[in-house]
């Protein structure tokens, strides 16, 4: 029976992949490179170019070749700071919430419910349509494969994205108790529906629509949007 030689660098690879790093270690800029002088890098600039692969590629797209030549890193270096892919991948997760994501906090705090819904819609497109980032969103062309690779992450960002939901939720009933939606008004159906209309923005995004496509969608929209 016809056995394939051994990998030896994919050997290695697996071998780090499991090393247990603990979630509390702090990364130093110098790492020791393997049979070589120390690297320094900078840990903040190395993972803002890993969420960029991983934005553009999502996480079963990005492989560790292109993330650690992004980085400008070795493999055993990104193992060392900061984890293994997994664990990267939720660091840049991080990284992306707090710097592209700010929007979300300031939306639900809108005086109105419509308010809420339109800084959620201009926020996303502004963050899906920028001219130097790329298109779409990190956590929607992260859940989109469909590989058991890809489950554990999947079901990360699912769980991230549920404690969003129910803040709108919460605000969309404040709002019903307001009277500033219609009393037979269905918070967490309305909540959906706005999920779904953000999750599509990005999809189109990332395929190509143009931004000013995806601002007229955004328009009629608004346009049905319940009111008093």
């Amino acid at each position: 029976m016809f056995r394939a030689p051994v990998n030896r660098a994919h050997v290695l690879d697996a071998e780090l992949q499991q090393t247990y790093i603990p979630s509390g270690m702090e990364c130093s800029a110098t790492t020791t490179a393997v049979r070589g002088r120390p690297r320094e890098f900078d840990p903040d600039q190395a993972l803002a170019a890993a969420l960029r692969v991983f934005w553009k590629r999502g996480y079963e797209g990005a492989s560790l070749s292109e993330l650690t030549e992004a980085m400008g890193i070795t493999k055993p270096s990104l193992y060392a700071c900061f984890g293994n892919k997994e664990a990267l991948f939720k660091k840049a997760l991080d990284l992306y919430e707090r710097d592209k994501l700010a929007y979300v906090g300031t939306a639900l705090e809108a005086p109105s419910a419509r308010g809420v819904v339109e800084r959620l819609l201009r926020g996303a497109l502004a963050t899906h349509c920028g001219s130097s980032d790329p298109h779409g969103c990190l956590g929607v062309i992260s859940t989109l494969s469909g590989s058991m690779e890809a489950d554990s992450i999947r079901d990360h960002v699912i769980a991230r994205r549920k404690s969003s939901e129910v803040a709108l939720v919460a605000r969309l009933e404040k709002a019903k108790a307001e009277g500033d939606l219609p009393q037979g008004t269905d918070a967490v159906a309305l909540a959906g529906c706005l999920s779904t209309m953000l999750g599509g923005l990005s999809i189109k995004a990332q395929s190509g629509t143009s931004r000013q496509d995806l601002e007229h969608a955004v328009d009629a929209f608004l346009g049905i949007w319940p009111s008093r």
